[in-house]
C-alpha cells in the first residue's frame, strides 16, 4: 500500500486504519464544531472584544489545518476505486459538492488585498459556517440520514408535489371566498398563499384570517390536512432511518464477526 493510498484510507475513515482513523476523523469533526461555535459566539460584541487574542490565532490554525486536509484529499483523490486516475480524477473531485464546501470553508478566511469595505469581509467570514456540512463525513447517523433521503427521494418529491398542489388549491379557494370581504389581505392568489403556508404549517401568525363562514370552514379543513401532510414525511423518514441504522448495525456486527473468526472477540456477542 502506497503512502497516497494510506492517506486516502485515513481521510475517508476506512476500518483498515483502526484507531488512527478514528482519532483523525474525531479531531476534524471537533475542529469543525469548534469553528462553528467560534463563528456564533464571535457575533456577541463583548465576547469578540475580550476574546480577540484567542479568535485570531484559532482562526489561523484552523485555516492551516483545513488547507492541509483539502490538499491531502486532492492529492489522494485518484485512490478512490470509482474515480478517474491522474489529473482528471483530481479535477472531478475538486468540483464535487463536498470539495467545494471544503474550499468555501477556507477561502473566506483569506482576506482580499485592496480597498474593500470591511463589512463585506465580515459577511464573507460567515461562510465558514458551511464547515458544519462536513460533519456528514464523520457521523454514521448523518450518513445514514443522507442515505435515507436518497432512498426516499421519489416519495418525498411526490409528497412535495401533493403539498404544493394543496397550497395552490386552498389559496385559490380562499381568495375567491375572502377577496370581497378583505380586499387588502386577500388581494390576489399569491397574497393568499401566505395564509395558505401559515395554515398548512399550523403556525397561524394571525395577520391573515378568514371572516366569512365559508372561509372559516375552509380554513379548518386546510388546518387538518396540513397536520396530516406534514406528518407523512416525518413518519416516512423516521421508519426508513431506523431501517438504515439497523442495516448499518448489522453490517458492523458482520465485520466484527469476521474479526471473531480471526481470533478476536465480538463486542456484540462477547464471544
Amino acid at each position: 500500500m502506497t503512502i497516497r493510498n494510506q492517506t486516502y484510507q485515513l481521510l475517508t475513515g476506512k476500518p483498515s486504519n483502526g484507531r488512527l482513523a478514528i482519532i483523525v476523523k474525531s479531531s476534524l469533526a471537533g475542529l469543525i464544531l469548534a469553528n462553528v461555535v467560534a463563528v456564533i459566539v464571535e457575533t456577541v460584541p463583548w465576547i469578540r472584544k475580550e476574546g480577540a487574542n484567542f479568535f485570531r490565532p484559532f482562526e489561523t490554525i484552523s485555516v492551516v489545518i483545513f488547507s492541509i486536509e483539502y490538499l491531502l484529499r486532492l492529492w489522494s483523490a485518484p485512490e478512490n476505486p470509482r474515480a478517474k486516475k491522474g489529473l482528471l480524477g483530481r479535477l472531478i473531485w475538486a468540483i464535487s459538492p463536498s470539495s467545494l464546501i471544503d474550499l468555501l470553508a477556507i477561502l473566506p478566511s483569506i482576506y482580499p488585498i485592496g480597498n474593500l469595505d470591511l463589512r463585506s469581509i465580515r459577511m464573507l467570514r460567515l461562510l465558514r459556517i458551511v464547515r458544519l456540512a462536513n460533519m456528514s463525513r464523520y457521523s454514521v447517523a448523518l450518513q445514514s440520514l443522507l442515505n435515507v433521503v436518497r432512498m426516499k427521494a421519489i416519495d418525498l418529491l411526490s409528497l412535495l408535489i401533493l403539498l404544493m398542489t394543496l397550497l395552490i388549491v386552498s389559496s385559490t379557494l380562499m381568495y375567491f371566498l375572502e377577496c370581497e370581504a378583505q380586499p387588502q389581505d386577500f388581494s390576489s392568489i399569491p397574497a393568499s398563499m401566505w395564509w395558505g403556508i401559515n395554515t398548512l404549517t399550523t403556525v397561524g401568525y394571525g395577520d391573515q384570517a378568514p371572516l366569512t363562514n365559508a372561509g372559516r370552514f375552509l380554513g379548518g379543513i386546510i388546518s387538518i390536512l396540513g397536520i396530516i401532510m406534514f406528518a407523512l414525511p416525518a413518519g416516512l423518514l423516521g421508519s426508513a432511518f431506523v431501517e438504515e441504522l439497523n442495516k448499518a448495525k448489522k453490517e458492523r456486527h458482520l465485520h466484527l464477526a469476521g474479526d471473531h473468526d480471526a481470533g478476536k472477540k465480538c463486542s456484540h456477542c462477547g464471544q
